[in-house]
This record gives structure tokens, C-alpha cells and sequence, in this order.
């Protein structure tokens, strides 16, 4: 019987009445389901309590979506700002090594959003917050007046794909629309990621691991939430669940 590859997804940790709760978005877990053919596994945000060469030894793949909260500045040797809060030290922690270790064994890496900034913290760059006096068609976070998700999600921005790039290779495009949601941008882009993509303003919209023994490649917008309607967003999903596949079928299984 043909085992379908495993792809794990970290958890955030929230306070929900009074009650600690590992929770994980919907969204990008049933896309993983529905359209790659792989099962999604949540995983929790354990830090150093959580065995991830073990983990990692059990799973075909790994996709970081987006969350709630933003990376802690103290990662990336900046003051804390109340306002961008809330923060997920647990996730923080938990995600820096599980993409470390993901990238020294090549399993392929898929993130979005947050986890496009976790992979550029992880690696040695920083963050920076977006003005918040820009127009909002300006801006790259959530629209002020979005009053459902598919509003919020809503695929509206234009960027420029770099040529010759991994995501040129995925999209055979240079120039697509994208729905970026997040206030959170890449100030210092980490030593050993390639951009693969801008916006207009020139915010990178889209990088690679250069390098990687695998498919490691970060956006900071959600191609899951359209990825049944969208071509962009499939091409992006289904290169990830190839390589997926690729990867569970090149090793032996654990026992």
C-alpha cells in the first residue's frame, strides 16, 4: 500500500478564556489536504520540549503558515513595541529549529507570511513595521476595510518576479497578483536567501534558500486561501506537494 507523505505544520500557542490552547489556522491545513494529496500533522508549539530530529525523521515536508502574533523583535536585536504585539515566543522558538534542522536535512520547506519572516529571523536578517500613515492601496498589511475574509484576502497586489528565479520556474510568469496581508516586512534580508520576488515599492515579496539541499521557498502572502480558483496560488502548492512527494519517495521509511 502507498504511504502518503506527511507534512507538518506548527501550531500557534494562545490564551483562549482563561485556557492555553495549541491552535492552527484552518485554512492552509485543509489546502495541504485537499490539493497536494498529502496529510497535513499539527504540530505543537513545545519549544525545547519538542523533539524535532525525531519529528523530523517522521515527516515528508514542512509548511509554516501564517499566524496570529509576529515575530518577537528580541530575535533579530530590536526593542519590543507593544503595539505589534501579540507575540509567540513558544511558536518563535519552536520554528527557528525545526527550519534549521528541516534545511540541514533538505526537507522541503514551504512558508507563508509569518513563516516567510520566521525563515528570515531564523537565518540572521530583521524585520521592519510598515508605516502606518500609508494610504490604504498602499499597503501591504490587512485593509482597514475589510469586513469578511475572502475582503481581507482579497488577491490585490502586483510584484515582480525575478527572472530566471525558483518561483519564475513555479509561475513561468514575471509579474503576478497576490493577496499580502501582513504589516511585518523584511528590513536586513538574512545571508543565504535569494529574493524571488517584489512588490512595486520594491518590498520583497518572496524569497529562496540559496543553497538548500531541497525546495525551501518563502512568500509573505497566502497562496492557500485561493489555491482552488487561483492559478499563481495552485502552481505554488503544487510544487510544494511534487517535492514533497519527491523527498518521501527518495528515503527509506522509519520503522
Amino acid at each position: 500500500m502507498k504511504v502518503r507523505p506527511l507534512v507538518a505544520i506548527p501550531s500557534d500557542l494562545q490564551t483562549i478564556n482563561d485556557q492555553r490552547r495549541y491552535t492552527a489556522e484552518v485554512v492552509p491545513i485543509d489546502a495541504i489536504a485537499r490539493i497536494t494529496g498529502l496529510i497535513p500533522l499539527i504540530v505543537p508549539a513545545l519549544a525545547d520540549r519538542l523533539d524535532i530530529p525525531a519529528l523530523l525523521t517522521r515527516v515528508d515536508g514542512l509548511m509554516m503558515p501564517g499566524g496570529l502574533s509576529n515575530v518577537h523583535p528580541s530575535l533579530y536585536g530590536r526593542p519590543e513595541v507593544p503595539e505589534k504585539a501579540p507575540f509567540d515566543v513558544q511558536r518563535d522558538a519552536t520554528d527557528t529549529t525545526l527550519i534549521h534542522e528541516a534545511l540541514k536535512r533538505g526537507v522541503p520547506l514551504l512558508m507563508t507570511c509569518r513563516g516567510f519572516q520566521e525563515l528570515n529571523v531564523a537565518l540572521g536578517g530583521t524585520l521592519k513595521a510598515e508605516p502606518d500613515d500609508l494610504p490604504e492601496c498602499e499597503k501591504h498589511g490587512t485593509p482597514e476595510s475589510a469586513k469578511t475574509e475572502d475582503e481581507r484576502f482579497k488577491i490585490r497586489q502586483r510584484i515582480n518576479v525575478v527572472p530566471g528565479g525558483k518561483l519564475a520556474q513555479i509561475l513561468q510568469s514575471d509579474q503576478v497578483a497576490v493577496n499580502s496581508l501582513h504589516s511585518q516586512l523584511i528590513d536586513d534580508l538574512a545571508p543565504g536567501l535569494e529574493v524571488e520576488a517584489t512588490a512595486e515599492d520594491g518590498t520583497i515579496e518572496a524569497v529562496s534558500v540559496r543553497d538548500a539541499k531541497g525546495f525551501a521557498l518563502g512568500v509573505v502572502f497566502h497562496p492557500e486561501y485561493w489555491v482552488e480558483c487561483d492559478s499563481p496560488s495552485r502552481a505554488i502548492l503544487n510544487a510544494f506537494g511534487e517535492a514533497v512527494h519527491a523527498y518521501a519517495a527518495s528515503r527509506p521509511r522509519p520503522e
